[in-house]
């Protein structure tokens, strides 16, 4: 009797994708859509902050635990290739960020500009730690330019992803923060968004495939194709901006 022949996806392992949490809620269509436009199985998900992401790359017995690394910004990745833990190609930008300060949507503080954060209604304010988590860097970037540190540096409530960020002022652990768009999105009617932030660099979405990836060409073949038109719907459907 002849054996029964498989199709090649089953034959596969999935890819292993690490993603900023940021990423997380539009990750399982993204990877639904890849799965059946290349016909293989859907990469398997983790997700973390960037910074800690690239850490764990370079950590012993680690390297090879992601394939494919999807960063909120374009430096992380950048200091992966620099460390050699990520190659420089491909090396694809797919989505941009807006970042936003929000508030708990039932909040009575006098909030409604990026300066009154200052006020002294305002005691706790949740940001991403800067060295490892890019909504941090970019917080910093737009409260620097209004030249807030000063008044604002002891409210700091430090966090360690961007949703870390975004729970802290879900669960009222701080009366205000500064999040990306596409995770007040995700928030809905919970939180009320203050108001655009446009005062720091430019925010892109950044992924590379993984020096020691076990699979290099379908971890490449996954960068180009979150350039593709239906990765792009998707990233916008979920509050992400174009490339």
């Amino acid at each position: 009797m002849a054996l029964p022949v498989w199709p090649l996806w089953a034959q596969t392992a999935p890819l292993q994708v690490a993603a900023a949490t940021s990423l997380q809620d539009v990750m399982p269509a993204l990877v639904q859509a890849f799965a059946r436009e290349r016909k293989v199985p859907p990469p398997a998900v983790v997700t973390g902050a960037s910074g800690a992401l690239v850490e764990a790359l370079g950590q012993r017995g680690a390297r090879a635990a992601a394939d494919v690394l999807l960063c909120d910004d374009a430096e992380t990745i950048a200091r992966g290739v620099e460390r050699r833990l990520l190659r420089p190609d491909p090396v694809r930008n797919f989505a941009s960020h807006g970042l936003v300060l929000v508030v708990p949507a039932g909040s009575r503080l006098p909030v409604r500009r990026l300066t009154d954060l200052a006020n002294a209604d305002v005691q706790r304010i949740a940001l991403g730690r800067p060295a490892s988590v890019p909504v941090g860097r970019f917080a910093r970037q737009a409260i620097d330019a209004a030249r807030l540190w000063p008044s604002v540096q002891r409210k700091v409530v430090q966090a360690d992803s961007a949703r870390d960020v975004l729970r802290r002022v879900l669960e009222g652990e701080a009366d205000a923060a500064i999040v990306f768009a596409s995770d007040a999105q995700s928030a809905g009617p919970a939180l009320r968004v203050v108001e655009p932030l446009l005062n720091h660099s430019a925010i892109r979405l950044t992924a590379a495939v993984a020096v020691a990836a076990a699979q290099p060409d379908l971890a490449a073949d996954f960068v180009l194709f979150l350039r593709s038109p239906a990765a792009t719907d998707l990233m916008v459907k979920a509050g992400f901006g174009p490339p």
